[in-house]
């Protein structure tokens, strides 16, 4: 029977550095320009602070409240249904850069229901799966009915455009569904049948399939489409094993585009070097271990599931976001968990981590 204990507080103090680092890094790669735009070099850090307050407090609450009150019809139908209505609704708000991700009200504060669809994903998987471990081999009523949710949610998000977003989505149900007891016959067949709708998202759309040919030749259009990557790689590159120093990085001078967001990690990479950046991959390293301990040394298979989807999906994003810093897969625009500039993100990935440390109080 499972007992009580404390918080997981190497994953709780891992958590809470990686948030103050990621405000430190935000204020060092937006000051400038920041300064330039709205004539104050902490706007960017200022709107980032809040929300990780905002995003600690909600970490705070929700690590007090009992994971197993989320194992609820009366709690998963309702966060499916408003997840679904937001992802819908920001087809009804004005775009940004050719795309619908954000629900905006007035011109300070928006919101990026795609993160919410990671949690509630979760949820709704341990919810659907974790009385239904004994019935995974069967394909037609467990996993194709799994399967529904997270198809809806991967093709709103694709439709927005937000490919990277929806293949994490992806991500987090397959393993899930893998940690639940599917046959590995099913995952593969999953990947045969998705591949050539991957393909079509990425070579019959004219700027994905520019970005797919400048991965695999950044040097072609070092000015055009290979921008983001090149300027990237010189970051890196320049950081050496000790960095430039905090604060004195040249990319983020107006060279290196989305420096506090996307492309955070190549701002580390140069003002920290090389120590820095492994430093920051061994806190995710750290955590992934805590968060993964949690999951499986727990008795009860709905926080087993929630604890691993959380923990793989944090991880998953950091993977990829560090993976595209350093050209490793094309440019996904995926954010870096808890470091990188913006607040939906920074929120909602606390809060999930507050669901996390709760089941991190349960252990065997």
């Amino acid at each position: 029977m499972a007992k009580r204990v404390g918080v997981d507080k190497w994953l709780f103090f891992t958590t809470l550095l990686l948030v103050v680092v990621g405000l430190a890094m935000v204020f060092s790669a937006s000051a400038v320009v920041a300064q330039a735009r709205y004539h104050s070099e902490f706007e960017d850090v200022g709107r980032q602070a809040g929300w990780a307050v905002a995003g600690v407090l909600a970490l705070v609450i929700l690590m007090q409240v009992d994971s197993s009150r989320y194992n609820s019809p009366r709690f998963i139908y309702p966060a499916l249904a408003i997840t679904t209505v937001l992802l819908v609704a920001v087809f009804f708000f004005p775009g940004s850069h050719n795309t619908h991700r954000w629900i905006r009200f007035g011109g300070h504060f928006t919101f990026q229901p795609s993160e919410i669809a990671k949690p509630v994903l979760v949820l709704f998987l341990a919810w659907f799966l974790h009385s239904r471990l004994d019935a995974i081999r069967d394909w037609k009523h467990t996993l194709l009915r799994a399967a529904i949710i997270p198809l809806v949610f991967m093709a709103l998000v694709v439709k927005q455009p937000d490919l990277g977003t929806a293949l994490v989505l992806a991500g987090i149900t397959a393993m899930m569904l893998v940690l639940a007891g599917m046959e590995w016959k099913y995952l593969f067949s999953a990947i045969c049948a998705t591949l050539p709708i991957l393909c079509v998202l990425l070579f019959m759309v004219a700027w994905r399939r520019q970005r797919m040919l400048v991965f695999l030749h950044p040097d072609t259009d070092p000015l055009g489409a290979g921008y983001h990557i090149n300027q990237s790689l010189i970051a890196v590159g320049t950081g050496g094993l000790t960095g430039r120093g905090y604060m004195e990085g040249i990319q983020k001078l107006f060279y290196l585009p989305e420096a506090p967001t996307d492309f955070i990690f190549a701002n580390i990479a140069e003002e920290l070097g090389f120590i820095g950046a492994i430093s920051i991959l061994t806190l995710f390293v750290i955590f992934g271990i805590r968060g993964l301990r949690a999951a499986f040394r727990s008795q009860d298979p709905f926080s087993r599931l929630i604890a691993f989807g959380i923990t793989t999906g944090i991880l998953l994003q950091a993977f990829f976001n560090m993976s595209v810093v350093l050209s490793l897969v094309p440019n996904k625009g995926i954010p870096l968990p808890l470091i990188s500039s913006g607040g939906t993100s920074l929120f909602v990935t606390l809060a999930s981590i507050g669901i996390l440390l709760n089941v991190s109080k349960k252990v065997e």
